[in-house]
């Protein structure tokens, strides 16, 4: 043979040939079937995905680009860990989502919303709370749209984790309610499963979870067809005794909460359903808090309520004046006006006056009127509640006694109301000059830069009217006369407009108002061959004339009948 070999070795090597190619065949179908099932397993899959993730560069949690946040590397990385079955690798995904939300300022693409959703059905809690809240955030931020999260079936996990039996978990869900409810129209949808497990977490005896589910609650009172819900699940006496809450931001929020409720009348028989004066009782006690932003917005809720008289009743029963009256002592205008506004509506019925006088209402209000801070709401109201409680001896002699008649003064020389705020002043101080001795201490405390006010309101007719009814009452004494003589001339031309008015009333204190002044001989002189005397003959002439003819169409007796 030409290998050298004999028969006998030529036919073993062979046939050795041969068995070793059979056997490589039969080692290699093995090793693939070998490695196939390892490429089932899950081990070899995960391995495969931790890859994945630490290759990617902007899941190192170092990055803040967002180009390379929101690169569709990114987003293919983030689907396959977010629905792997390993828990490691869901919160790897939901610690980037976390990381995005404290980083993005931009819109989140719709389809970086489909890995949260897949997060937020996990199996494991510690995904489900990192994930919820890194929706918190991006909803905070208005980083993704509302709208999409409900139509992407979020709520349903969401809501889910109220049951969950971890404070942590509760917290953030809650809070993602809150965000989704503050639009009308995913306030609707979250009622369906939302409302009796976010009232039992209001009841949580764990404080941030009580926390957010009152101020999820809060939110959902801003829609009208939510807010009719919650009250037919039964959530005013929830609100109610979360008023009592060591905590005050859970005191704040339900507060306000039912403050919205209050607004809409179909929900006041509900809320006075409830015996005692509990619910009067409780917003008074929280009036009398020392935060005085609750304090302020109870104050808020209870003058919603006083449109009803049973609840004016309570009030003035369980002496609602004290707190009301340390609220105008704050520095805050928003306080002061929210008591104000409460006092108003009590003061407008004549059967509190005595007590609201009794307890030193009107001295407080002169106090309030002298504030660096008073605007046109505060001297508004002010003036309504003087007005209405100087109706009896007590009132007027308790106005003459506090610091009301000068406030009233320095209000009208003030040069940040309008015109709308200083008819109420003048009206209010007009009012005033009927009792005899507010007349005369207004007369001896006016000043000259008030006298100047009052003889200039020209531009607006019942300003004007205003004006002249309180100079036509002025006691004329020397002092007096001083101060008005150099204002004769400007007072004189709005007299001679209301004498021109068609309307009666304006003549009659136009005439009135001459009169008075007449007594000053300077003013005397200056009404000769004037234009202001020749229209007020004029007005006389057409007095005369009406007088006339009224006798002469009155018509004669009747004459009997004869039977």
């Amino acid at each position: 043979m030409a290998s050298g070999f004999c028969d006998t070795c030529s036919r073993l090597l062979k046939e050795f040939a041969d068995h070793l190619r059979s056997a490589w065949r039969e080692l290699e179908l093995k090793i693939k079937e070998a490695f196939r099932e390892i490429g089932r397993c899950n081990c070899f899959r995960i391995s495969s995905e931790r890859r994945t993730a630490f290759d990617l560069p902007s899941l190192r949690l170092n990055c803040d680009n967002e180009t390379q946040l929101l690169s569709q590397e990114s987003l293919q990385t983030l689907n396959k860990l977010a629905t792997s079955e390993n828990t490691d690798l869901q919160m790897t995904s939901a610690m980037y989502y976390l990381h995005l939300s404290h980083h993005l300022n931009c819109p989140l693409p719709d389809a970086f919303m489909e890995p949260i959703m897949a997060l937020l059905l996990s199996s494991d809690l510690d995904v489900q709370k990192t994930v919820s809240l890194a929706l918190v955030n991006l909803l905070v931020k208005n980083n993704v749209c509302k709208e999409l999260v409900i139509e992407m079936g979020m709520l349903v996990p969401i809501i889910e984790l109220f049951r969950s039996g971890d404070p942590t978990a509760q917290c953030h869900s809650c809070a993602c309610v809150a965000m989704l409810a503050s639009s009308e129209s995913n306030g609707d949808s979250l009622m369906v499963d939302g409302i009796v497990p976010l009232l039992a977490l209001a009841k949580s005896f764990d404080p941030k979870v009580q926390r957010n589910a009152t101020w999820a609650l809060l939110h959902l009172t801003q829609s009208d067809w939510s807010t009719r819900m919650l009250c037919q699940a039964g959530a005013i006496p929830v609100l109610l005794l979360l008023l009592q809450s060591s905590d005050s931001e859970v005191q704040f929020y339900s507060c306000t909460a039912l403050c919205n409720i209050a607004a809409i009348q179909e929900h006041h028989p509900r809320l006075l359903r409830i015996g005692g004066h509990y619910l009067s009782r409780s917003l008074l006690t929280l009036m009398s808090s020392p935060v005085k932003k609750n304090s302020a917005q109870a104050c808020r809720c209870l003058q919603t309520l006083s449109k009803n008289v049973l609840i004016q009743d309570q009030l003035m029963e369980l002496d609602c004046v004290l707190p009301l009256k340390a609220l105008l002592k704050t520095s805050t205008s928003v306080w002061i006006e929210s008591a104000l506004t409460l006092l108003s509506t009590l003061s407008a019925h004549p059967s509190n006056t005595d007590i609201l006088v009794s307890e030193g209402l009107l001295e407080e209000i002169g106090q309030v009127l002298h504030h660096p801070r008073s605007n046109s709401v505060i001297v508004t109201y002010s003036c309504k509640i003087i007005t209405d409680l100087c109706t009896s001896h007590v009132g007027e002699q308790a106005v003459m006694e506090s610091l009301c008649l000068s406030g009233l003064l320095c209000a009208l020389v003030s040069n940040t109301l309008s015109d709308e705020t200083l008819l109420h002043v003048t009206s209010c101080l007009h009012h005033l000059m009927a009792c005899d001795l507010l007349r005369t201490k207004l007369s001896a405390t006016i000043t000259s830069e008030q006298m100047m006010k009052l003889s200039e309101q020209i531009r607006n007719s019942q300003l004007a009217y205003n004006s002249a009814a309180i100079i036509s009452k002025l006691e004329m004494t020397e002092e007096m006369i001083r101060l008005l003589k150099p204002h004769y001339t400007s007072i004189s031309k709005y007299l001679l407009g209301f004498l021109k008015k068609k309307d009666v009333k304006f003549q009659q204190l136009g005439i009135v108002t001459i009169f008075n002044l007449k007594k000053d001989g300077d003013f005397s002189s200056l009404l000769t061959n004037s234009e202001l005397k020749v229209q007020l003959l004029k007005v006389h002439a057409q007095t005369e004339e009406t007088r006339q003819l009224l006798q002469m169409i009155q018509p004669l007796s009747p004459s009997p009948v004869n039977s």
